[in-house]
């Protein structure tokens, strides 16, 4: 029975992928704990603390595809982790090497590094995606960087920008996010390896419990960290929070979208696909899905992200419940923000863009919107508050006319003076005043180039 939205048939392809559920499917925890269960085998064979011939028959024999799964679920809900009950099968079907299975290691040893396994997985899949979202940013940023649009802030108009430059603002936030992503990855993927306590006493006093860690390490490709992590859950609350950050900036990015795409603005529009986004009532409907879509995986990423903060709190050498917190919510991160990158994909690959209906919304204030411009161009004759008085006055006029300001300033005989009505027209487009908006854009599309 499917209960929630992540594994239900009707919304699991609306809140993840099929290809992250793989990665965090039941089948494929299994794997990586017996990919542990192995590695470690391995590694303590390599230092002399097992056989070499029981590491290989371990190695051989270890098979999840022939565990009986319903006896380890009902022997999970027993125990209440799946290490012992999987710890027991794969000895039974290694034979007389299956004494030395899981030697000297502790439940969250194995349950840890195969969740880092799937982390692992998890966020080569994610910087991918992320790859191809800030590539198709990318394109729409040299590709509107003439495209004047309103600038809004406040939800006013403030300034003249251009569309390429707002995309290329979004790129910018993500181009941080995947130097973070890569960060953590080399910081955070780290194997677990401590034994009951986290002293890997099991192993002796001697060098042997390190080098064991660091095999095994080695065999996973993961980090060998300077000591046991069990109750420092500082790199997987790393992972989550930076999923929310990246999560909150694929928001804002949606949330730009949607209000440019309201019938107000009429700036924007998701992908055309016949029948989505459509409403059962009002056939001119098509809502913007993938951005709403995106909105969701934020708020949601977010609130994994406090869970993940609270998982921190964790007593002593073990945790007395935190951990299990996890259990929950690191698949379900992994799952929203591919999610929403995949959403972004789909949504920024083939946003269809009304660039003559984003210069005629500069014209909805009647020049207003280029205020400042004047204001600058007098200020040096005039000093920046007399010309801000004067400029302020006209644009209160051609509100209260609902006239054009350009009309109101041709009225000023001390400023027809001083600029002259033709740079006065001038200072009146919107193109005309741009600032550096270009060359800003210029710089983070190429810095993703090289």
């Amino acid at each position: 029975m499917n209960t929630t939205a992540f594994d239900s048939q009707l919304f699991r392809n609306m809140f993840g992928t099929p290809e992250m559920r793989d990665i965090f499917s039941d089948t494929a925890y299994i794997g990586r704990i017996i990919d542990t269960e192995t590695a470690l085998a391995r590694a303590q064979a390599r230092v002399g603390v097992i056989p070499v011939v029981a590491a290989g028959q371990i190695t051989e024999k270890a098979n999840v595809e022939t565990l009986d799964m319903d006896r380890l679920r009902e022997e999970t809900e027993i125990v209440g982790y799946p290490i012992l009950p999987i710890v027991k099968q794969v000895a039974e079907q290694c034979g007389d090497a299956g004494g030395y299975v899981h030697w000297g290691a502790t439940t969250q040893d194995i349950m840890d590094t195969a969740v880092m396994l799937q982390c692992k997985a998890g966020v080569e899949l994610l910087s991918a995606q992320l790859d191809v979202v800030r590539r198709a940013l990318a394109r729409l940023a040299a590709e509107h960087i003439d495209t004047v649009a309103a600038g809004r802030t406040h939800l006013q108009h403030a300034l003249p920008v251009t569309f390429g430059y707002r995309c290329a603002v979004w790129l910018s936030a993500l181009d941080r996010h995947a130097e973070r992503l890569q960060q953590a990855r080399e910081r955070d993927l780290m194997v677990q390896f401590g034994g009951a306590a986290g002293t890997l006493a099991s192993l002796g006093e001697g060098p042997e419990g390190l080098a064991v860690r660091a095999g095994l390490a080695a065999e996973l490709g993961l980090r060998d960290p300077e000591i046991t992590w069990h109750v420092a859950r500082d790199g997987l609350a790393e992972l989550v929070s930076l999923f929310a950050n990246i999560g909150g900036s694929l928001g804002k990015i949606a949330w730009d979208v949607m209000m440019m795409c309201s019938s107000e603005y009429g700036e924007l529009a998701e992908p055309f696909v016949t029948g989505r986004g459509a409403s059962s009532t009002m056939p001119q409907k098509r809502n913007p899905i993938s951005s709403e879509l995106m909105l969701a995986a934020g708020k949601l990423l977010r609130e994994k992200s406090s869970v993940m903060l609270d998982a921190l709190m964790q007593d002593f050498e073990r945790a007395t419940g935190p951990w299990h917190l996890e259990w929950a919510t690191i698949p379900e991160a992994f799952l929203l923000l591919a999610s929403s990158l995949h959403q972004a994909e789909f949504m920024l690959s083939g946003l269809e863009v009304d660039v003559d209906r984003m210069y005629q919304n500069t014209q909805l204030t009647h020049g207003l919107i280029v205020a400042e411009a004047v204001m600058m161009a007098i200020a040096p004759v005039l000093g920046r508050q007399e010309a801000h008085e004067v400029i302020y006055e006209a644009c209160r006029a051609a509100i209260e006319s609902k006239g054009e300001l350009k009309a109101e300033l041709l009225k000023h005989e001390d400023l027809v003076r001083q600029l002259g009505a033709d740079r006065i027209a001038e200072l009146c487009e919107p193109a005309g005043y741009l600032g550096s908006a270009k060359a800003m854009t210029r710089q983070v599309v190429d810095g993703l180039a090289r």
